[in-house]
């Protein structure tokens, strides 16, 4: 998928899809092209591949979201499911990249990169939520796989990196206290743009004690928020994400 400036808008310059992975396009809101991906498998198992490749060109502005939380199954013996999504912002652009909660069921086996390149001033908004097991169902996750990278590049140079590797019993590895306490939800956020030093102290309170707001640099803020559920999760990150996006957070997200 590529957008690009168009009249003082952004416009839809390239798109092609194939397999279970669609993207749909609701009615712009503002300059930017809000897109919506769409798995209609319906969820994530063992063998299968999904590779996104999103390019925000000059001065352009993408929102991505997703339709729905999205779902790693049950995988058999030595499968695993694989995600790879490659960002792409040129100079002036801005993505928003904003899919829902990923969640992992018992059993489920999932590798999943994400990697952004951005132009010297380019703004990215990234986010990245997981549910360990679906808590309404009394689901305890003893035996799964979850390997999670974040590459973020500005003008070639690394400018974040992150890396979570959990095998096995993941309700055991969760409860210890210097990992997670006994979370069972988490969400990663990363906001690059000029302004995100000013963006510290809104976010600060708008965190549990859970949660945590700080600065790499003072055009790069990082958000890291832990929580006992998805339901938990979302009355804090919801928030913060309407604060990031200037009250701009996508519709599913509020569905």
């Amino acid at each position: 998928m590529a957008v690009k400036s168009l009249g003082g808008r952004t416009a839809l310059s390239g798109l092609r899809q194939s397999g279970a992975f669609k993207a749909l396009f609701p009615r712009a809101r503002g300059g930017a092209v809000e897109a919506i991906l769409i798995n209609t498998a319906g969820g994530i198992t063992g063998g299968d591949r999904f590779d996104t490749r999103i390019e925000a060109q000059a001065e352009s502005h993408l929102s991505v979201t997703t339709q729905a939380a999205e779902r790693a199954y049950r995988a058999q013996p030595g499968e695993r499911g694989r995600v790879t999504n490659r960002l792409s912002v040129g100079p002036g652009a801005r993505l928003d990249w904003l899919p829902q909660e990923t969640i992992l069921y018992d059993g489920s086996a999932l590798e999943r990169t994400l990697v952004a390149d951005l132009a010297a001033d380019a703004r990215l908004l990234l986010v990245e939520p997981v549910v360990f097991g679906r808590a309404a169902m009394g689901e305890v996750l003893h035996d799964a796989l979850f390997h999670d990278r974040i590459e973020i590049r500005r003008a070639g140079v690394p400018l974040y990196l992150d890396a979570l590797r959990l095998v096995g019993d993941l309700a055991a590895h969760l409860a210890r206290p210097a990992l997670a306490g006994g979370a069972g939800a988490m969400a990663s956020l990363v906001f690059v743009a000029p302004e995100a030093e000013s963006q510290l102290k809104p976010l600060r309170a708008l965190m549990p004690p859970t949660g945590g707001v700080s600065l790499l640099r003072e055009d790069v803020l990082v958000m890291r928020l832990l929580a006992p559920d998805s339901f938990a999760l979302r009355r804090a990150l919801v928030p913060a994400l309407i604060c990031l996006t200037d009250n701009a957070l996508p519709r599913s997200w509020m569905t």
